[in-house]
């Protein structure tokens, strides 16, 4: 007889983490902590889909910032592990941008949150405003 356990190859078992209502909200909370900054997310956006940009690019593609605040914004997210910096050693510099496989994993996650934050839009009455 043949053995299958040496042909079938298992994928390991993931951890399954059991929360609690404390540590789920503890773990959210150091989430948004990760995203939170006026450009992080604008910046996530423009690197969504495999794109790798120039700094001079993303400085372009988002008129409203700052260097100091996209380079501050940057390096955060690149030492939390969402963007990976790649740096062309040649003259000029070339320093350009992309989303490690964690930071594109952020996609469908925000896309989540958009849905849901459309929804209030379907529910809200036309007569209510939101603040209510």
């Amino acid at each position: 007889m043949t053995r299958t356990d040496e042909k079938v190859r298992y994928l390991p078992k993931s951890k399954s983490i059991q929360y609690t209502r404390e540590t789920a909200a503890e773990g959210v909370e150091n989430v948004l902590k990760l995203l939170e900054g006026r450009w992080k997310l604008i910046i996530l956006f423009h690197l969504f889909g495999g794109a790798v940009m120039r700094f001079s690019d993303l400085e372009r593609a988002i008129p409203a910032v700052s260097q100091k605040m996209l380079i501050q914004q940057l390096r955060q997210m690149e030492s939390d592990g969402i963007v990976r910096r790649i740096v062309h050693h040649q003259v000029p510099p070339k320093v350009e941008y992309c989303l490690t496989e964690w930071g594109q994993a952020l996609c469908p996650a925000l896309d989540a949150l958009l849905s849901w934050a459309a929804l209030r839009e379907d529910m809200t009455p036309p007569d209510a405003s939101p603040d209510s």
